[in-house]
């Protein structure tokens, strides 16, 4: 009987220090490859040793940090589903046996907690300790900054206390509400990561329809697209003509001192302008016949396909909310994995609902930036500040979080949320989970109709030609990319 109580402490340390091992090697991967993207797009620092570089490089490793934790948190979703498929489909093969519920729940369970750490702790301390520069008075040094930073994160801890404090008060002030109001660790942090994610959700909601309707023009911008009743000679032959004269004017500006400085700059900008569209064009001339009229359609149809399918799947969720409460999203506590599919068609359609889910994270992120108020927080190649680094970790790690609770709610997925991700109050909430299936659906197909309405009156007013009889105060379009009048009036 010993034996077997030895046997088995044994299985279950092996196994424990498994699921750790697991976890660190899926969490260094992510750590790397998000350490490569941010010095991608940190601004290069000479390589003097000083007190603000030892600052910068720990909100670096912060930042890295924080990233990789966002990382987790997307792929947290597919990969539950597919290791769910998988043991379903090899449930008695030796080679997966570490695949099992205890590993998926405490996959969870650590992206949940390292996503409130770097919520709440690491991303506030990043920020205050690269501002910080000490106490009037006291001595200065790293000592001196990190003090400060300390101190204000405390006074920012008490702010949102009290806040949540209020707010809990005034929503619900039953007896057993006001007694919960003294329990920090059971309903504070519960509460406050609750109102994040009911943020981060509705961020989703704003960015993810400006999305999926701002890929079709990256996507256009990035391949080359077929060339209908467009003659591309005679537009290289007109931008050449115009590039000649912008150079004859920048060259006789720069003769003569008085006709320099703000004119020069204005015309040395639409000289680029120029030549930046000049090249556009000569790609698009030089481009193969299956690229332009193969592969630009074929990606386009993947798009529409993909956005269709996803407004398809929010629309039958819309039905199934309002004739089977089981509709509802939920928290789920069971530890087994690979008792019962999830989804009606197998395999096939878990795969559909990964790649959705990673299509809806990556159209989230690019209405993220496309939307106007945050474009001051769009990174730039080796040339962005630590600052703007750190909000946009803090913004993809609010985006990455809500991902999971998004997918459930708007019914992409069945499989049910694990750890704290389904312990959100307003989860248990009908009208609200309503509401937000109805706006993602309206408002998906409202821009999808404003995007697809003005791209065919654009290519219709070019194909007939009457593009050119629209008048422009600059020589280029920067949306369209084509001449106006004024230009070529000026060109001649």
């Amino acid at each position: 009987m010993e034996e077997d109580d030895v046997t088995i402490r044994e299985q279950n340390f092996h196994s424990q220090v498994r699921e750790y091992i697991i976890c660190f090697l899926l969490f260094a991967v992510l750590y790397i490859v998000s350490y490569f993207i941010i010095t991608r797009y940190k601004r290069k620092s000479d390589d003097h040793e000083d007190e603000d570089a030892v600052v910068n490089r720990i909100s670096l490793y912060l930042c890295t940090f924080t990233l990789a934790v966002s990382g987790g948190a997307v792929f947290l979703l597919p990969f539950s589903i597919i290791s769910n498929e998988i043991l379903l489909s090899f449930p008695k093969n030796y080679y997966i046996q570490w695949l099992n519920g205890s590993l998926i729940h405490g996959l969870w369970n650590l992206v949940s907690l390292f996503s409130n750490l770097c919520l709440f702790v690491l991303m506030p301390f990043a920020y205050f300790f690269l501002e910080s520069e000490g106490f009037a008075g006291s001595k200065k040094g790293i000592r001196a900054r990190i003090l400060e930073t300390f101190v204000m994160l405390f006074l920012l801890a008490l702010l949102i206390l009290g806040i949540v404090w209020v707010a809990s008060a005034l929503i619900d002030n039953d007896a057993a509400s006001m007694e919960s109001l003294y329990d920090l660790w059971d309903f504070y942090l519960p509460y406050l990561y609750s109102c994040i994610s009911l943020m981060g959700g509705l961020l989703l909601l704003m960015c993810t329809p400006v999305g999926l309707s701002r890929m079709f023009t990256i996507m256009g911008q990035l391949l080359v697209k077929p060339t209908i009743l467009e003659d591309l000679d005679e537009q290289i032959y007109c931008i050449h003509l115009q590039e000649e004269a912008l150079q004859r004017r920048l060259n006789g500006s720069c003769s003569h001192a008085y006709t320099r400085g703000s004119s020069t700059h204005q015309l040395s900008k639409e000289l680029d302008n120029i030549r930046n569209l000049k090249n556009k064009l000569e790609r698009r001339k030089k481009a193969s016949g299956w690229e332009k009229n193969l592969l630009y359609p074929i990606v386009m149809l993947i798009l529409l396909a993909g956005t269709t399918i996803s407004v398809l799947m929010v629309v039958f969720n819309i039905l199934y909310l309002l004739v089977d409460e089981t509709a509802m999203p939920k928290g789920s506590t069971d530890r087994g994995i690979g008792n019962t599919s999830l989804s009606t068609f197998g395999l096939a359609q878990a795969v559909l609902e990964i790649i959705l889910m990673f299509y809806l994270m990556v159209s989230s992120v690019v209405g993220f930036y496309s939307l106007r108020i945050f474009e001051g927080l769009t990174p730039r190649n080796d040339d962005t500040t630590m600052t703007t680094i750190i909000g946009c970790c803090v913004s993809i790690l609010v985006l990455s979080s809500a991902l999971p609770v998004m997918s459930r709610t708007l019914g992409i997925t069945r499989f049910d949320l694990l750890g704290d991700f389904g312990r959100f109050n307003w989860l248990g909430n009908f009208y609200i989970v309503l509401s937000y299936n109805l706006l993602f659906a309206v408002v998906t197909t409202l821009c999808l109709v404003r995007k697809f309405t003005s791209a065919v009156r654009e290519e219709l007013l070019k194909a007939l030609g009457l593009d050119k009889l629209q008048l422009s105060n600059s020589p280029t379009d920067p949306e369209s990319g084509k001449l106006s009048a004024n230009g070529h009036q000026k060109t001649l």
